[in-house]
């Protein structure tokens, strides 16, 4: 679509017609993709809002990441600031503190899931055993479980030990759906303690944490 196309649609009342320019703007170069996607990070449509925050993310400018972080911090839909993690996440090491910060600041369990896999993907294993922890203790049960597999994505890590720890008490969850997560992560790690928590937890009483934790061993 050539940009002119691309200007008439974004004016467009039909959000179809915005949701197609703004893809469109992948085939065109930063200096102007990049202002005609910030000019609409307000749209009326959460949809438009979230293929911007999508396409921010190919546009590496301070300008663009610093509309990534407006719309992390005021955007009114989890989608829209789900996926401007997900896009200010390929910024690499520089947006790491502010994942962090959106963690702590929004509750919503789509974002904070989004934020688990992008801090796993960037292996900054500090931060996501700070996350991990204040996951967990959170009151959301996808949240609590992305954070126990991220703990076991630590594994390799040098905050193995402190990763391992965590998983040895969450071992004795009263969710059986934290146990069954925690049998998972447990196989990253190859201690005898894992061994020995991977042993107990073949002993549950939930048919699911046994499945999880004999799972590899049946031929």
């Amino acid at each position: 679509m050539d940009l002119n196309q691309i200007e008439v649609d974004l004016q467009n009342p039909d959000f179809q017609y915005r949701l197609k320019a703004i893809s469109a703007l992948k085939n065109h170069p930063t200096d102007i993709a990049a202002p005609l996607l910030i000019r609409y990070v307000d749209d009326p449509e959460f949809l438009v809002r979230t293929f911007v925050a999508r396409e921010l993310g190919r546009q590496h400018t301070p300008e663009t990441f610093a509309a990534l972080l407006q719309i992390i911090k005021l955007d009114n839909t989890p989608n829209v600031r789900a996926e401007a993690s997900n896009s200010l996440s390929l910024f690499g090491r520089i947006s790491v503190s502010h994942l962090v910060e959106a963690f702590f600041r929004d509750d919503h369990w789509l974002v904070r899931c989004s934020i688990l896999a992008a801090l796993v993907e960037m292996d900054c294993p500090e931060e996501v055993l700070e996350v991990s922890e204040i996951g967990i203790e959170g009151s959301d049960a996808s949240v609590q479980e992305a954070s126990t597999d991220a703990l076991g994505a630590l594994a390799n890590s040098h905050q193995s030990e402190a990763a391992l720890a965590k998983l040895l008490i969450l071992k004795n969850s009263e969710s059986a759906y934290i146990r069954q997560r925690v049998a998972y992560a447990l196989k990253h790690f190859d201690s005898i303690e894992a061994k020995e928590s991977l042993a107990q937890l073949r002993q549950d009483h939930d048919h699911r944490v046994v499945g999880a934790a004999m799972e590899n061993l049946i031929p």
